[in-house]
């Protein structure tokens, strides 16, 4: 198949530091190629996947006023769907290309929604025409898509391989991801410091709101036995989960994935967190981690956690949540998508009509 693949417009692929569906696009593309498909990856200037790049695509930029960031989308996806005319399929993991009136009539288009369907984004996405085949990430957010019918629902994955085992030996906790108080940075230090654990945490601090969540609500709170490491890179941030005894995740919404989660059991090291979300279809609670709810409970959890089996963790990162499965999973929508785009188009002839010459 010749797939074009649709990057979001606002970082790198694969991202630099802190990204989501940026590692996920980066996975998909490699992957593909790997399984003999031929890529064209439209994603911003300074990308480094390792396959076809659309040429002329704006830079990633600092900011994200409203306006700049309609004009920056738009311009994306006009000169994406442009580069891409050519290609059997096209996968969009941006918001406005799906609603793109110019991009080809005939070309099968599918798209990831990477958020909630319970937002103005499921509002959005309930407009959609049929023509488009949409993508959950897990069973939790398809069960808020009223209305948008689900092609697939497909769990994401990362390259367990690259990513290195760590023993747990440093003895802390560990915490990754925004500084936003729906992952719950805040109470990642109250449940380590009731459970007696130092905690080492990353984040990345993106915009006023999430300076002001920080300042006033986590810094507070660091002292000798709470570190704040900033944004890691990602040999960086598999050391810390690594090193860790257990990987904090305390989210406080129904996030519809978590990427973190998977990247925490490939080092080996057990997820202790709250239910919320798609965390149940991550985390074998009891086994490769802990989910409860609540300070108090989430620090029992905790020190329970350094006498789960690593390796337990390691092994279903290998075998549920591998670049390889995910690909195979979408190779078989796409090839699934392509098969009834055909047929569409070569409808089956009247009844009692056979080829000339064949009486």
């Amino acid at each position: 198949m010749r797939i074009g693949l649709i990057a979001p417009p606002w970082l790198q692929v694969p991202p630099p530091r802190y990204g989501g569906t940026e590692v996920v696009v980066d996975g998909l593309a490699r992957g593909l190629v790997a399984a003999g498909h031929d890529v064209l990856l439209a994603a911003p200037e300074g990308s480094t996947c390792p396959v076809p790049l659309v040429p002329g695509m704006l830079a990633p930029r600092a900011g994200s006023a409203a306006t700049w960031s309609a004009t920056a989308e738009l311009y994306h996806v006009a000169r994406a769907y442009a580069a891409l005319s050519g290609v059997d399929l096209v996968h969009d993991h941006t918001v406005a290309g799906p609603f793109f009136r110019y991009r080809p009539a005939a070309l099968p288009v599918v798209t990831t929604n990477h958020g909630p369907f319970t937002s103005l984004l499921g509002d959005l996405y309930r407009l959609m025409g049929p023509d488009v085949a949409m993508v959950a990430i897990s069973h939790r957010q398809a069960a808020d898509a009223a209305g948008v019918q689900i092609a697939r629902v497909i769990h994401h994955g990362i390259d367990v391989e690259a990513v290195p085992v760590g023993d747990g030996a440093g003895g802390y906790a560990a915490f990754l991801g925004r500084m936003s108080p729906d992952k719950g940075p805040r109470e990642a230090i109250l449940i380590a410091r009731r459970a007696g654990y130092r905690l080492l945490m990353s984040a990345r601090i993106q915009g006023r709101e999430e300076k002001d969540y920080f300042d006033s609500q986590v810094a507070p709170l660091l002292g000798p036995e709470v570190e704040f490491l900033g944004e890691l890179s990602a040999p960086e941030k598999y050391q810390l989960m690594g090193g860790a005894v257990a990987f904090l995740n305390p989210i406080q919404w129904p996030e519809p994935f978590g990427l973190v989660m998977i990247e925490a059991l490939a080092t080996g090291t057990p997820v202790v967190g709250t239910g919320s979300g798609a965390a149940p279809e991550i985390v074998d609670d009891g086994v490769t981690g802990y989910l409860r709810n609540g300070i108090g409970e989430l620090a029992d959890a905790l020190s329970l956690a350094p006498g789960l089996d690593r390796h337990a963790c390691r092994r279903a990162a290998e075998l549920r949540f591998s670049t390889a499965r995910m690909v195979a999973d979408h190779i078989s929508l796409y090839e699934e998508i392509l098969r009834d785009s055909r047929l569409a188009q070569s409808p089956e002839p009247p009844p009692g009509w056979s080829p000339p010459g064949s009486r």
